[in-house]
This record gives structure tokens, sequence and C-alpha cells, in this order.
């Protein structure tokens, strides 16, 4: 961890310099969140952890220290029954999430905090945190809350990932598995899984005309439906080289969108 991500770390403050902090004008946490569920047989149970967090490591870096912005410990546990049947997975279940981000944004909002940032990394909760965002801030209208996903709006991925991968490579195939690659590589194994919708002969899981695993017409898939091995995707062209790109596009991405929300007064509140 670089010295500028340590001072940007909320819980290594005092508590005077936590109270500052709250009361600065603009203040912003920013709540990293990822999962404890199966990757494959090549990616750790900790890989959307690990995305979320060392990903916002490099982006706070890219962030002027006179900025008030700092990062709440990870959120290491998440909703994640689609994986439930893979053994490692430890799933929380939607009420108690919803009820952990209630009671700590409420206190964040206490304190003072101007913004809320879900730094999220697992796309499984994706819809649970939005709703959870909503809820908080009917509770907590004073404070900003900003539910993100990690992999949303990075235009450069079409360039970097083709569009079968893009649309159907949900877990643990190239793209995931090429950023593990980068960020760590001593965690992945050697296996390179192509799974999931990729390799069924079972016409059940190629959905008709107009529907989709995700996306404006999806169906609410459990792994196990899709894959033996826990991955949905390709990952045999994954590399290092491809991560070290991945790695770059989503570090500039999130680094121009939280310099430009601490250079305003957005959203209103």
């Amino acid at each position: 961890m670089s010295m500028t991500s340590q001072l940007r770390r909320f819980d290594y403050l005092a508590w005077p310099e936590a109270q500052k902090a709250a009361k600065t004008e603009g203040s912003t946490l920013v709540w990293p969140f990822g999962a404890c569920e199966q990757h494959g047989p090549h990616l750790p149970l900790a890989t959307d952890n690990l995305f979320a967090e060392k990903i916002l490591r490099k982006v706070l870096d890219r962030i002027p220290n006179n900025n008030p912005i700092w990062m709440l410990p990870s959120q290491v546990l998440g909703f994640s029954p689609e994986h439930e049947s893979f053994p490692g997975t430890i799933s929380l279940s939607a009420k108690l999430l919803l009820d952990l981000v209630m009671e700590v944004g409420k206190q964040a909002s206490s304190m003072g905090f101007n913004r809320l940032l879900f730094f999220n990394a697992h796309g499984g909760q994706i819809g649970l945190l939005q709703a959870a965002a909503r809820q908080l801030r009917v509770q907590c209208p004073s404070m900003a809350v900003l539910p993100c996903f990690l992999w949303s709006g990075i235009s450069p991925l079409q360039d970097l990932i083709p569009s079968k991968e893009r649309e159907d490579g949900l877990h643990a195939g190239l793209a995931e598995t090429s950023l593990m690659l980068s960020l760590s590589p001593d965690l992945v194994g050697q296996e390179r899984p192509c799974d999931g919708e990729h390799s069924s002969n079972d016409s059940r899981a190629t959905p008709p005309e107009g529907w989709s695993l995700e996306g404006a017409a999806p169906w609410a898939w459990l792994t196990k439906d899709l894959s033996t091995s826990g991955v949905i995707g390709d990952s045999k062209g994954s590399s290092q080289a491809l991560g070290k790109e991945l790695e770059q596009v989503l570090i500039d991405h999130w680094a121009k969108l939280f310099i430009n929300l601490l250079a305003s007064n957005w959203p209103p509140v």
C-alpha cells in the first residue's frame, strides 16, 4: 500500500481527524464491496474484493492530497446466492447486507459526511446495492449515495474484450482472469477453463432471441444452471499483458470520475 493510500484510510485516522474529515466541505467516503465466492478452479474466492480494493487504492493515489476523500474498510462478504452450490462461497442474505449498509450509512451521515460511494466489484449485488443506496438516501437526505460497479461504463473494454465475452463472460472468464494475472499473479492457478453458455450442448442454456443472461431481458440464473467448473465465460486467452491494459483503463476511468466528483458540489442534497 502506498503512503497516499494509507493516508486515505478512514480507519487509520484518530477520532479528532475523523471528526475534521467528516466536517470538511465535500467530504466523501468510499466503501469497497467484494465477495467471498467461488471463481472457478483457477481464481481465489476473494477475487472481487481484491479487484475493488486494489483498483481503488491505485485510483486514490491519483487524487491530489487536498481532496476530502477517504476509504472505508472493505466489505469482504457479499450477496452471492448464485454461487452457493460451489464450496468456498460464503453469502450474506439480502436483508443482512441491506441492514449492514443502512447501519454504516446512517452513522456516516450522522458524522457529517456529504457523500458515501459504494465501489462494488461483484456483479451479483449491483441491484441490491442500488436498492440499499435509494433506501439510505431516503433515511439520510443530507448525504448523497452513489452505488458504482467497477466494470460499468468502461468504454475501452470494447477494444480489449471480444463482444461474445463481454456479453457472456460473466464470471472468471477472460477479463477477470487477465486482471488477476496483473494484480496478483501468484493467486492464479494453471487451469484456463471455458465453461457456461460457451461450452454447453444443452439448447436450454442458450437464451431465445431477445433474451439474455443479463441485460435488458435477463434471467435470474444460478451458476450451476450454466457451468460445472464455476466459470461462465472463456479464460483461455487471458494474459498478464491484457490484464495490465484492463487495469490501466479501470484506473484511468475511475480516477477521472472521482476527480470530477470532488471538484463539484454534485449531487445536490
